[in-house]
């Protein structure tokens, strides 16, 4: 369980929403597809998650 912690404390954060479209628009361009990016993009990264969902919404 502390390596989950220690990792966590390793991710950066998104809450600028050009960095979040950054981060879809890579992940979308290696081929995930809408419904696995939030599974990613949280893997990678702490997310603003209301950001996150407007720009979805935008872009779709």
């Amino acid at each position: 369980m502390q390596n989950i912690v220690e990792d966590d404390c390793l991710k950066p954060r998104l809450t600028e929403r050009v960095d979040i479209f950054t981060a879809v628009t890579i992940l979308r361009s290696r081929g995930y597809e809408r419904e696995d990016l939030i599974t990613e993009i949280t893997r990678l990264f702490f997310v603003d998650l209301d950001e996150y969902n407007d720009i979805l919404r935008r872009i779709s």
